[in-house]
């Protein structure tokens, strides 16, 4: 039987001198379910037709404006049949609901928006379309990942007790001019400082492996870097449903840090750690029991981490890999969608998790505002 053909894959945002749009380039085609033939790649004509033009792309294919590309793929016999979206936050909405409105797959970085009021309205044209919504949280693709989560809900850990999930960097120590930090710096297109762009990954993974939600927190946002108008230091306390407890620390002013997001989950049976710097890795310890490691491709990684997993154990899979991973479920899904059959066994991170996580920024901001008073997570 032959394979089918790539799915037509278009981007908005992503070009020249933008970190985000190669690794989703990278990820996307590195298992061959995606081809991109279309995109509107930059704020600038200008700039977006040199972008297409580096990237190969058919000159009638590369778009001024997402408006305009958005039309015209709908209305082409081969025109994309996903999109994604690897702008700054604020300009995740009005892309996303010009393209989920024309029945065309949605493919977001995250978080999922600058502002609440963007986020519904990404809810509502996704509840107006039929088109899928996948949101790229792209460390619930790590395979070791996958095998915390099926530990958890196997109930090897127990009743979990205690979530420790932590996010630290260092590059915003002192003030930094470049593409990335300004946009991150700016509260017009950024919404949030290290809270959202850190502290949403750190709050998905500890709900993704978990299976828990997070009911109410108390959050002391602080800005370190005199003239920041966005915070680079998040310190919270953290309910979760069923009585679990947790804390939650995103930083981008942790000098010696480079991208150190690690995670421990504690229960009445056992224990597990896992950090993303040697993912690789996940430490279980059944409670007085000598700690177990456990590596991806070895022996009892179980069925979840062992489809995600590539290549033999021993031989390092990281970033790229888990991103990639997360496009591998989405053709999966959406392939499944095109013929109208059931959804696959797929767990990437959906709009969701992207309105979960918007309820979480807006709570940390309400709950340092007030002194770190606890805060519930608002629908």
């Amino acid at each position: 039987m032959a394979a089918p053909p790539p799915i037509r894959l278009g981007m908005v945002g992503g070009g020249e001198g933008a970190f985000i749009g190669a690794v989703h380039r990278t990820a996307a085609r590195l298992d061959g379910q995606f081809a991109l033939v279309a995109g509107a790649l930059a704020s600038t004509p200008e700039r977006a037709r040199a972008s297409g033009q580096a990237l190969g792309l058919a000159a009638d294919r590369v778009y001024d404006d997402f408006e305009t590309m958005a039309a015209q793929e709908a209305a082409r016999e081969d025109g994309v049949q996903a999109v994604a979206i690897v702008t700054p936050n604020h300009m995740h909405a009005a892309p996303a609901c010009a393209f989920l409105d024309r029945g065309i797959h949605v493919i977001c970085d995250k978080p999922l928006a600058a502002t609440r009021e963007d986020a519904r309205a990404i809810a509502e044209a996704a509840v107006r379309s039929d088109a899928l919504f996948v949101l790229t949280h792209n460390y619930t693709g790590y395979p070791m990942v996958r095998a915390a989560r099926e530990l958890v809900a196997s109930g090897a850990l127990g009743q979990v007790r205690v979530v420790q999930v932590e996010y630290a960097q260092d590059w915003l120590t002192e003030p930094v001019a470049n593409k990335q930090a300004d946009w991150r710096s700016d509260p017009a297109r950024a919404g949030a400082g290290a809270v959202g762009d850190i502290g949403t990954h750190a709050f998905n993974l500890a709900e993704f492996v978990t299976g828990l939600r997070v009911e109410s927190l108390a959050a002391e946002l602080s800005s370190f870097v005199t003239g920041r108008k966005v915070d680079d230091n998040a310190h919270l306390m953290l309910r979760f449903d069923g009585g679990a407890r947790g804390q939650l620390w995103a930083s981008q002013v942790a000098v010696g840090n480079e991208n150190a997001l690690r995670l421990r989950v504690h229960g009445a049976k056992g224990g597990l750690e896992w950090e993303q710097e040697a993912p690789d890795r996940l430490w279980f310890t059944p409670y007085g029991e000598q700690k177990r490691l456990m590596t991806r491709g070895g022996a009892g990684s179980g069925s979840a981490a062992d489809r995600l997993t590539r290549i033999p154990a021993g031989h390092p899979e990281g970033y790229i890999e888990a991103l990639a991973n997360l496009y591998v479920e989405a053709a999966r899904a959406i392939r499944a969608h095109g013929d109208g059959g059931a959804t696959p066994d797929v767990h990437f991170p959906t709009l969701g998790d992207g309105l979960r996580g918007m309820a979480f920024i807006d709570a940390c901001l309400r709950s340092s505002a007030r002194d770190a008073a606890w805060t519930v997570l608002e629908p």
